[in-house]
């Protein structure tokens, strides 16, 4: 090596050290491969330079060139795919020097509109036994062939290319996992959040609108809509859209099971994403085309069971749903189905409630007040009979029908009181029981009373009041139905952490026992309500007694 030539070198050498820090502190990927190129090119002071980049299937991905304008690369017919000297230092692991392009047997001509070249060095960027890339320099400024040296120097700096490459991508894939964790946290958050909002919904309109507003408000979606499928029936039909962009996504608004993506998505259960291009015009409504919409996805609202609807969701310009994305939907989707699907639930048991309660009626009804008429009716019909024949007879049966009305009255009056709903509404406890009590004499015509403290205990949680309320409800019901009682006393008071209430009346009593059957149900309900709010009640009866109900609740000022 003569003195010129190591000077040269060791100068080269000086300007790589420079060069390897810098590339060591830049963690952005673009930068770095950009800068690598630029750094390449000025090191061996070549016209041209470029940075290959391979994706992990070992074909070019992207190309950085140096020396060349935007323009020149804008300009030629193809762009660099792989082919040639460049496809075959791709697959190498060693330099490849050339004194002429054009003599190699390599080469395959360049592109239209490519500036000619004559000498030529690649080198491949390895790390791992795997090529990450490859440096191209073609034509040195000053016409001379690249050297000995100048390979020394680019392969060095190859090497130190390996090792930042690497260390970006790491951190680039670190920043990516921070934010999908960050954006997981997120979602569960808002999972989370949804979750317990629709635990509590109880009407279908509510559900959805809640679900769908938030979803669109959290992912940045413009066009929302929701499809529910009626119990028992195989088609589906549009029940909420939001989004002020397109009056609708799909030109139908039913759908039949299995047919559009709707429909498909109902039937398979799977989601669906589906990029739009014009020759999806067929379902699609035709302002969707129009309004630049990128993706619709399309994602069961899967219950238990099966699936109650599909919600589908517009994506604008080009920015797709990731798969986090698509999970995340998708796991609304099955908090919206699993939501819809209880409030069916819930409203199937009401109905059948109702239904089993009409039945009880109409058995009470039949069994005891119609027959009680038809024995009054014929009572008086033996009344008209006797009549003219004894007087004083037919009065006593007149009589007779007139106490049969009176007690029929009663027992209608009873059933009045059983089933008139009732709340607290905006009194406090100790309002709501006097107004039963004076419900229960004006119904009965017996005597009942209730005494209690005079601030109307207005700081007991609202939630027991009505514990108490629901308590002194069922008493008083079964005191006029079953006891047949004369005299009611409802007594409540307060000790340091308890609320109690005694109610007491002189009807008949019972057989806990052989009386289970008939109130078995309103006793079920009474200790039930005060188990709910850490109470507890005691009943005690015995027949020709009356009977005591003695309950009690927590005190506590906090629900």
């Amino acid at each position: 090596m003569t003195k010129s030539s190591r000077a040269s070198y060791e100068s080269k050498m000086t300007a790589l050290h420079q060069a390897t820090i810098q590339l060591m502190q830049d963690v952005s990927i673009e930068s770095l491969y950009e800068r690598i190129a630029n750094q390449a090119c000025q090191l061996m002071e070549s016209q041209y330079g470029a940075l290959g980049i391979l994706s992990d299937t070992g074909k070019l991905d992207k190309f950085f060139p140096a020396g060349l304008l935007v323009s020149n690369m804008q300009s030629m017919d193809q762009q660099p795919i792989g082919m040639g000297l460049i496809g075959e230092l791709m697959c190498a692991s060693e330099t490849i020097r050339v004194k002429n392009i054009a003599s190699d047997p390599r080469n395959i001509g360049f592109p239209f509109n490519h500036p000619g070249m004559k000498s030529f060095m690649g080198v491949p960027i390895r790390h791992a036994n795997r090529n990450l890339g490859v440096i191209y320099l073609a034509d040195k400024k000053d016409g001379t062939e690249f050297t000995d040296e100048d390979q020394l120097v680019i392969e060095q700096l190859a090497r130190y290319a390996a090792v930042a490459i690497n260390n970006a991508r790491l951190h680039d894939r670190l920043i990516r996992r921070d934010h999908d964790l960050t954006r997981r946290n997120e979602n569960l958050a808002l999972l989370n959040n949804m979750a317990s909002t629709l635990a509590t919904s109880t009407e279908i309109e509510a559900i959805i609108k809640i679900a769908l507003t938030q979803l669109m408000d959290f992912l940045d979606l413009k066009v929302g809509e929701v499809y529910l499928r009626p119990e028992g029936e195989k088609w589906l039909k549009l029940v909420l859209h939001r989004g002020k962009m397109v009056p609708a996504l799909w030109k139908d608004e039913v759908f039949v099971v299995g047919r559009g993506m709707v429909g498909m998505t109902a039937k398979t259960g799977l989601p669906k994403v589906m990029t739009i291009s014009p020759d999806d015009g067929t379902e699609l409504h035709d302002y969707v085309l129009l309004n630049k919409i990128h993706q619709i996805g399309s994602f069961p609202l899967r219950g238990r069971s099966n699936v109650l609807g599909v919600m589908c969701v517009a994506v604008l310009g080009h920015r797709p749903l990731t798969d986090l994305d698509t999970q995340f939907i998708g796991a609304i989707g099955s908090w919206m189905g699993t939501a819809l699907e209880n409030v069916r639930y819930n409203n199937n048991s009401r109905r059948l409630a109702v239904l089993e309660e009409r039945e009880r009626i109409g058995m009470d009804l039949h069994d005891g007040i119609i027959q009680s008429i038809y024995a009054v009716g014929l009572t008086l019909e033996h009344a008209r009979l006797l009549l003219s024949e004894d007087p004083q007879q037919s009065k006593e049966r007149i009589d007779q029908s007139i106490n049969g009305l009176n007690n029929t009255i009663r027992d209608i009056r009873n059933y009045i009181l059983d089933l008139r709903p009732r709340q607290l509404s905006d009194e406090n406890l100790m309002q709501g029981l006097q107004r039963l009590v004076n419900e229960f004499r004006a119904n009965t015509l017996a005597e009942a009373h209730v005494s209690g403290p005079s601030d109307g205990l207005d700081k007991l949680p609202a939630s027991k009041a009505l514990a108490l309320f629901h308590i002194c409800q069922e008493a008083l019901a079964n005191a006029a139905k079953h006891a047949k009682a004369k005299k009611v006393d409802v007594v409540v008071w307060k000790t340091g952490d308890r609320v109690l209430m005694e109610i007491r009346d002189n009807g008949k009593g019972f057989d806990m026992e052989s009386t289970k059957t008939s109130l078995g149900h309103g006793l079920s309900n009474m200790h039930t309500r005060a188990h709910n709010v850490g109470g507890d009640l005691e009943l005690t009866t015995e027949p020709g007694t009356g009977t005591t109900i003695l309950t009690w609740v927590p005190f506590s000022t906090e629900e």
